[in-house]
């Protein structure tokens, strides 16, 4: 990022509303992954790691964002779609897959938007997982799994 774009974007998340914020995050998340879309084509693994790598950094960033006392419908969608992502993400490095971390970002600009609507909307808005969001579950079980998240990291 260039000096002349980080200064733009300081300057456009100071007075940036929650939904701002969050959209920012997504914004930062989707540029990961069409960077190393990009990365992978161009054979340049170390790029692609270090894109993916952030990516991981900034869903952990909006898994913190989710309320912990919140069992809500929205809450455990967006952790399902959270742990979803990582995995589809991991397996796009193992597979060198472009066109995987490509349908990664489209799913995140999908989510992107319903935000933004919610920000235009306000109260009026229902947030909305799609429904190609599934909430992972044991082998056998019909109980949702809860993946272990960590709130430890640092950069």
């Amino acid at each position: 990022m260039s000096p002349t774009e980080l200064a733009y974007r300081k300057t456009a998340l100071a007075g940036a509303s929650g939904f701002g914020l969050l959209i920012a995050l997504y914004d930062t998340l989707a540029g990961d992954l069409r960077r190393a879309a990009s990365a992978e084509r161009a054979n340049d693994i170390e790029k692609r790691c270090k894109e993916v790598n952030h990516a991981l950094l900034v869903i952990a960033h909006l898994e913190d964002a989710i309320d912990r006392g919140s069992d809500g419908e929205l809450a455990q969608q967006l952790r399902a779609f959270y742990s979803s992502l990582r995995r589809k993400m991991i397996e796009a490095q193992a597979s060198r897959s472009p066109e995987m971390l490509e349908e990664d970002m489209a799913r995140i600009l999908e989510i992107r938007a319903a935000w933004q609507k919610a920000e235009m909307g306000g109260a009026a808005f229902t947030a909305h997982v799609p429904g190609w969001v599934q909430t992972p579950s044991y082998p056998g079980s019909s109980l949702p799994m809860r993946e272990r998240s960590s709130s430890s990291w640092s950069a």
